[in-house]
């Protein structure tokens, strides 16, 4: 039988005058509420050493220890499948994301992902919330992500992402020629009317959520800019929303691009190359944060895939032949 695990938290402040239970799914959001709210009813969480309810509220300044036998999170199978890893220990695995490649299995999507790749990788990930994946990026966007490899190093990874202490970095060609950088200060929630979209929203919108997106132009050419994005926060096809929302959406976005552009005057290897270029021109090249065992910072790369490659030297042989 499985040892349980055991989890310590404090109550901050902050969560002063609310139900234990909401409480709990704020310190250890890698759990649902229900599953907390069962927990605490069996007796797996104490405070400050007493067996509450989940409706009692809580003060502030509690010890909050939980300490669970985690049954498996999913039935997802675990399959051979190639991964290119770009650093792994006893706490984290960070990978290298090839485009196409879903993270998590769904509608459509039952296997040959991202989770069933690290499933069969190590195998103790069944025991750990999502895989052990902290954050997401799309199908067809490219770049690294990491993965907790127990619940210690996840809650660890998943409280720094929430305070956005997370430094993301991300490449991107997108329509249009930026004079300068700036901030994306809007927030995003589901589109109103298609609801498989996001939106910027009005802040007074329930769906709206907090969004804010930094870029700074990398390179100039006739039509198009690559620019270098940080995220502050990281919603739901943020980057793709908000530099569409600004009308310099993403090459080859399907959904938030709008209709193929060829600049007049292009050479026939750019016509080509952006005919050919049917997802979003979005990498993330950089990943950094503090390492949940060793305290240290940490910080990877991951160079432009091929395909990005191309299509930036298709832009700059461009510029050179209208140049000349």
């Amino acid at each position: 039988m499985a040892q349980p695990q055991q989890l310590q938290a404090e109550i901050p402040a902050a969560l002063a005058g609310t139900r234990l239970d909401q409480a709990l799914a704020q310190l250890f959001p890698g759990f649902s509420r229900a599953r907390l709210q069962r927990w605490i009813r069996e007796g797996h969480v104490s405070v400050d050493g007493q067996r509450l309810r989940p409706r009692d509220v809580v003060h502030g300044g509690e010890q909050v220890a939980l300490s669970v036998v985690l049954e498996e999170e999913t039935r997802w199978t675990p399959q051979p499948l190639p991964l290119e890893i770009v650093y792994e220990d006893e706490a984290l695995i960070v990978i290298n994301k090839p485009a196409g490649l879903v993270v998590h299995p769904g509608a459509g999507n039952p296997q040959d992902t991202l989770s069933n790749a690290l499933l069969h990788h190590a195998p103790e990930l069944e025991k750990v919330p999502r895989a052990g994946i902290v954050h997401r990026i799309d199908k067809d966007t490219t770049g690294l992500l990491v993965v907790a490899r127990s619940l210690v190093a996840q809650k660890s990874l998943v409280e720094q992402l929430q305070a956005r202490a997370f430094e993301r970095h991300y490449q991107a060609l997108v329509m249009g020629v930026m004079t300068a950088g700036g901030t994306v200060d809007a927030p995003i929630g589901r589109h109103p009317v298609n609801r498989t979209r996001q939106a910027v929203v009005d802040e007074s919108a329930s769906s709206g959520k907090e969004a804010i997106t930094h870029y700074r132009v990398a390179e100039r050419f006739r039509a198009h800019t690559r620019v270098d994005v940080k995220l502050e926060t990281g919603r739901t096809h943020q980057i793709r929303v908000h530099m569409a929302h600004i009308h310099y959406p993403l090459v080859g976005d399907p959904v938030y691009g709008g209709r193929l552009r060829i600049p007049p005057g292009a050479t026939p290897a750019l016509e080509q190359a952006l005919r050919s270029f049917k997802r979003q021109a979005l990498h993330a090249a950089s990943l950094g944060f503090v390492h949940p065992l060793s305290g240290e910072a940490v910080c990877w790369e991951a160079p432009l895939p091929d395909d990005m490659q191309r299509l930036l030297e298709a832009c700059r042989d461009d510029l050179r032949e209208n140049q000349g």
